[in-house]
């Protein structure tokens, strides 16, 4: 029988079980997966934890993130879909659907094809992260040329995602790392800017970088007290995206900063776009990256990959903060 990740109870990643679970046939609507590949989200890893916009339906699945094959559908869906190559785009909730194991049921609404030149860990590792950052980045803060865009916590996925997106529309991304030992590779990685937030002034380099105007666009996972820097670097006008929180810790209203220079704070999540009821917004989104892909404008970056059986390590790993890049799970 096929296995899958489940948990039992909220909690660190030693909460992640592998289950054995008899096989499903997809229903209507859906279809079934022969996995590959598996990419890790920090969101998984607040959803385990209990932490996350929605608390989990125990016991729980995980995971918003797979390619592999598709080996049956639902009555009502395309038959041409057997037998290709597809990933899944995060577009429902983990309470419905988990990508974390050997053999899933998802919803057809959510396959997408990927480039035949990417591999199933690079196909695993697509969606998430060139969504997020386009749903905010392209479809509503319209970044062009000359933009100056800061991205906290660069190294992350959505991170080096975001770098790639901005320099594809013509932008200066800046990125930011807590401290410089990541600086060198998020350079090579195509972030113009790079500031070491614990060894720099965050609000000072940003001002030197951007001759006094600050960031237009500031596109922030991290909240907590550092919104307050955020606001102070950016310029009259912009726009901070909030899309995680990664602090953990309360978010005061930088007030004075916002009255003053006529700030836009965003709450922003990729369900938002994914979910939305204009359809063609999604699949505009699709073809964007799928075409970007394509050319090699986009480039999917993999940290680190584990075996299946290694789930525990891998979401351990992607809580250390050490990676650069996405973490995926590879299966035979």
């Amino acid at each position: 029988m096929p296995k899958v990740v489940r948990f039992h109870e909220t909690g660190g990643p030693e909460v992640l079980r592998l289950e054995e679970v008899q096989p499903q046939a997809p229903g209507k609507g859906e279809v079934r997966l022969k996995v590959q590949a598996i990419g890790l989200n920090r969101a998984e890893s607040m959803f385990y934890r209990g932490q996350y916009v929605y608390q989990p339906k125990l016991p729980a699945g995980l995971g918003y993130e797979a390619a592999g094959v598709v080996e049956a559908v639902g009555s009502d869906v395309d038959q041409s879909w057997i037998g290709k190559q597809a990933s899944v785009v995060p577009a429902f909730s983990l309470n419905d659907y988990g990508m974390a194991g050997e053999e899933v049921i998802a919803p057809a609404a959510a396959l997408g094809e990927y480039p035949a030149k990417l591999s199933p860990t690079e196909g695993a590792a697509i969606w998430m992260q060139y969504l997020t950052a386009y749903g905010a980045l392209v479809d509503i803060a319209h970044v062009r040329k000359g933009d100056f865009v800061l991205i906290p916590a660069a190294s992350s996925s959505v991170g080096l995602a975001a770098i790639e997106i901005v320099r594809a529309e013509g932008g200066i991304p800046i990125a930011t790392t807590r401290k410089s030992d990541k600086k060198a590779e998020l350079a090579k990685l195509g972030a113009e800017h790079v500031i070491a937030t614990e060894e720099e002034d965050l609000v000072a380099r940003v001002r030197e970088i951007t001759g006094g105007k600050g960031a237009r666009v500031i596109f922030d996972p991290v909240g907590g007290p550092f919104l307050e820097k955020l606001a102070d670097a950016a310029q009259p006008g912009g726009i901070i995206f909030q899309y995680g929180a990664l602090s953990m810790q309360p978010t005061p209203l930088p007030l004075f900063a916002v009255l003053t220079k006529g700030l836009w704070i965003r709450g922003y999540t990729l369900l938002e776009f994914t979910s939305s009821p204009d359809r063609q917004k999604l699949e505009t989104a699709k073809k964007y990256i799928y075409d970007r892909l394509e050319d090699g404008r986009l480039v999917p970056r993999i940290a680190k990959t584990f075996p299946f059986a290694q789930v525990v390590e891998a979401y351990r790993y992607l809580e250390s903060n050490a990676q650069v890049g996405k973490i995926v799970i590879t299966l035979p």
